[in-house]
């Protein structure tokens, strides 16, 4: 294995890590902050719920746009590398 596959190695394993802290962390601060809100109108858990499941389930959303956007992406280069479409006339590509 050489430096540029332990590079990509090393990139992705740390994209991976920044995406799980990022789908823990948020949904946390918001939880946080709608369990203060809770307290103050004291509807304890309603907020803090409603908060967390949304922020929660808007992180699911922009992961899943994200990977499927750069999973299209890769399909279109692949795809750009495969040179001209196979000809009858000639029996070559």
């Amino acid at each position: 294995m050489d430096h540029t596959e332990q590079g990509q190695i090393r990139a992705g394993a740390g994209d991976a890590l920044a995406k799980a802290f990022e789908m823990v962390a948020t949904p946390a601060i918001f939880g946080v902050g709608g369990w203060l809100v809770d307290g103050r109108l004291g509807t304890f858990p309603l907020v803090t719920v409603v908060l967390v499941f949304v922020v929660f389930g808007y992180q699911v959303w922009a992961f899943v746009r994200s990977y499927s956007a750069s999973m299209d992406e890769a399909l279109h280069s692949r795809r750009s590398g495969y040179g001209a479409p196979f000809s009858q006339e000639s029996g070559r590509p």
